[in-house]
């Protein structure tokens, strides 16, 4: 099953909540339900898994998914009420083909190991560990709260400060808190971990800084288990031509780190278990366009896609000045 969310006629607050149509042009809605959020709250009371829980209610209306997508109406697939208790954050080096990418960005003029084959190297050893274990910490970055977050079709933001404004096609995982504290997963979703990478090359502590962009997931939600490979499609166009295209891989066939081992090691933290919280958490790439010198710009589009996950996910690039605001002392 995959759910989408978008807004009934012109206003964003009139959402929708709707199960994709097994030849993926139709949107079913859900009735009684406004949010992706809603509903899985709904299923967490009930006792009952999220597409246990969707096959029990009714459907409200069927509308074309073409209208809705030409028309700009999606939403991310999943919101919060309050975009300040949605945490967006990702892990990195958990991919078996990310380390050369990236230690390539990092490089020492010793022989030694860069910090970030350490880091890859440890993940190999000990990231996918037996069920009820524990292996060790993935790399872990911040990318903002729900605001920051950007619906499908619309823009990513390259701020005036940045250096570089570069795709990195993922998968996410969505998480709602429930009332007992316990994460619960709502499903997966194909992700655009929009970063700059010329400052992050810099240096790697400005890792952080450099992953605190704007992001986009979507625009479908796939409930339940997440295919062991995950192959896809990464393109950027410009002025409707494919400027770069290559595929990607992930699933943990194709990563270092297990699933249960990145959520482990986001979910140990008291913080991150607040009830009624939404999480959606990227778990990592391997592919950048940044790695072919690609340089994007204002206008072009990416565009992610894999199999099993329905449409592709599309974002064009916009450029936006960022106040120079004053502190003011009280």
């Amino acid at each position: 099953m995959r759910l989408v969310q978008f807004y009934q006629g012109g206003n964003p607050a009139d959402s929708s909540v709707a199960v994709v149509s097994e030849d993926n042009q139709s949107l079913h809605v859900v009735a009684n339900v406004t949010s992706t959020y809603q509903l899985a709250l709904l299923a967490i009371a009930a006792g009952q898994g999220l597409v246990e829980y969707v096959a029990d209610q009714s459907i409200a209306a069927t509308v074309d998914y073409d209208k809705v997508i030409a028309e700009r109406r999606l939403l991310p697939p999943i919101t919060h009420p309050d975009p300040a208790h949605m945490m967006v954050t990702g892990t990195g080096l958990t991919h078996l083909g990310s380390a050369s990418t990236r230690s390539a960005m990092h490089e020492k003029a010793d022989a030694e190991l860069t910090d970030s084959m350490k880091m890859f190297k440890w993940g190999i050893e000990a990231g996918k560990p037996a069920p009820g274990a524990v292996g060790c910490e993935p790399e872990w970055f911040f990318k903002g709260d729900g605001s920051w977050v950007v619906s499908p079709g619309q823009a990513l933001e390259f701020p005036d400060f940045a250096l570089d404004g570069g795709e990195e096609p993922e998968v996410a995982g969505a998480y709602v808190i429930a009332a007992d504290g316990t994460p619960y997963r709502v499903g997966y979703a194909i992700a655009n971990e929009y970063s700059d990478h010329v400052l992050e090359r810099r240096n790697y502590l400005l890792l952080a800084h450099s992953k605190l962009r704007t992001s986009s997931f979507g625009p479908e939600l796939l409930v339940g288990d997440l295919p062991a490979s995950v192959r896809g499609t990464s393109r950027i166009l410009r002025n409707g031509e494919v400027l770069w295209e290559k595929p990607f891989e992930s699933g943990e066939e194709h990563m270092s780190h297990s699933i249960a081992n990145l959520e482990h090691h986001h979910f140990k933290y008291a913080g991150f278990r607040r009830p009624g919280d939404v999480h959606v958490h990227f778990f990592g790439t391997s592919t950048l366009s940044f790695a072919d010198q690609i340089k994007t710009e204002k206008g072009d589009v990416f565009e992610i896609s894999a199999e099993g996950f329905g449409r592709p996910l599309q974002n064009s690039v916009t450029m936006i000045s960022a106040p120079r605001t004053g502190i003011k002392h009280l």
